[in-house]
């Protein structure tokens, strides 16, 4: 993981499907993003909200590896950091293969835990048509493989800008793999 890399940060405060990049974030500890329409202990998905508001919110933060904007643009889509709404575009880390409870250190202070994967949505095909098969793949078993990032929460809180070295701590075994948070 030589050389992760924070390349964007974006946030918003109005549910709409991207957000806007910014210089810097400031991630508070136990909430995600200040000023974000996610930020909070509890749920604030509205899908979720419906279902029980009193969840816990483990969608504090999303992060999006650039990666996946470079193999969009290679089937013809032109999507840039922020705009599949993701708070953190990285570079340099695989984050579909951490495991769950992977702590991400950003920059000199920000800590994130993993703790799932994004749930591609039909958003994402009402963004640009097309867009939603091409980010569900399959694994080496015929599994299907969603590619939209991953949510994490807050455990420390700090500035995160782009150019912020990404460090990785793995948790202790047993690893368990991603699902859809």
């Amino acid at each position: 993981m030589d050389g992760a890399q924070v390349i964007a940060v974006a946030t918003d405060e109005s549910h709409r499907f991207s957000k806007v990049t910014a210089d810097e974030i400031h991630v508070l500890a136990g909430l995600g993003v200040a000023g974000d329409v996610h930020q909070g202990v509890t749920v604030k998905h509205r899908s979720r909200v419906r279902v029980d508001p009193t969840q816990p919110n483990l969608r504090q933060v999303h992060l999006i590896q650039a990666e996946l904007l470079d193999e969009l643009a290679d089937h013809g889509f032109d999507v840039g950091p922020a705009d599949l709404g993701e708070n953190v575009t990285t570079r340099g880390v695989d984050l579909l293969a951490l495991p769950r409870g992977t702590v991400l250190k950003l920059g000199a202070d920000v800590e994130l835990e993993v703790t799932g994967l994004r749930n591609p949505c039909s958003q994402i095909e009402k963004f640009r048509p097309g867009l939603l098969k091409t980010v569900l793949g399959k694994g080496p078993d015929g599994e299907l493989v969603k590619k939209t990032g991953v949510m994490t929460i807050a455990l420390k809180g700090g500035i995160v800008s782009p150019g912020d070295t990404i460090v990785v701590k793995l948790p202790a075994p047993p690893l368990l793999s991603l699902e859809v948070v």
